[in-house]
């Protein structure tokens, strides 16, 4: 595991996707003090200020791994475990990807492919969040804790590397019974928004094998949802 920090760059996972093509090996990490073209799902702008964690990994795949996708739930429990280390049993996870603390969303996820590997980018509010944003946000320092980017990075990336270890060893299901345990209760009511445009109502029903979000329906069926904007209702 190498962690490398730069001063400011564009987009911390725009570089490591550079460097993945160029050959880097798994376990590297690039953080940046300051972006100036961070992104988020879906191509949003991902605001970017001095004092929280904006940082880029790889994770080159083998034959024999799990569906690349489910990496995006590997992510999100591994960012769990490492604000669980300063701020115990506050954080609730939220499909596909969300860190939540109060319903106030705490940090993003990206997960970007470059031929044999993927690129994952991380963003954490620590010091600093947005305000007059569609949805509620949050960062550690508005609950009374604001580590140091590196520090967390550093608590991060190992918590990172053991359920990647997880994952590839003994598949999705510790992982998807983590991330089950930290999220929001079975028969939460949500709304999913497809791409599509179209949008759902209904409970939170769990996850499949492969991690795919289950909305039970007011019909009494129920929607397997493969992607999309979650909401809290």
């Amino acid at each position: 595991m190498t962690i490398r920090t730069v001063a400011e760059t564009g987009s911390t996972n725009a570089d490591v996707a550079e460097l993945a093509r160029s050959g880097a090996s798994e376990g590297l990490w690039l953080r940046a003090e300051r972006q100036t073209a961070g992104k988020g799902r879906q191509g949003r702008a991902w605001e970017s200020p001095a004092g929280n964690l904006f940082a880029s990994t790889l994770v080159r795949l083998r034959p024999s791994d799990p569906q690349p996708a489910t990496l995006a739930l590997v992510a999100a429990v591994a960012i769990e475990d490492a604000v669980s280390t300063f701020l115990p049993g506050r954080a609730m996870l939220k499909w596909p990807n969300d860190l939540l603390i109060d319903g106030a969303k705490l940090c993003g996820i990206l997960l970007e492919r470059v031929d044999d590997a993927v690129v994952i980018g991380i963003g954490v509010n620590l010091a600093y969040h947005p305000e007059n944003l569609e949805r509620p946000v949050t960062s550690l320092a508005a609950h009374g804790v604001a580590p140091d980017p590196h520090v967390f990075l550093e608590t991060l990336a190992e918590s990172l590397q053991r359920w990647i270890a997880r994952w590839r060893g003994e598949g999705l299901a510790p992982i998807r019974d983590r991330w089950t345990e930290r999220a929001h209760p079975i028969g939460t009511a949500l709304t999913a928004r497809e791409a599509d445009g179209s949008s759902h109502d209904g409970l939170f029903g769990g996850l499949t094998g492969e991690g795919a979000l289950i909305l039970r329906l007011a019909d009494g069926t129920s929607r397997v949802i493969h992607a999309a904007d979650v909401f809290l209702i």
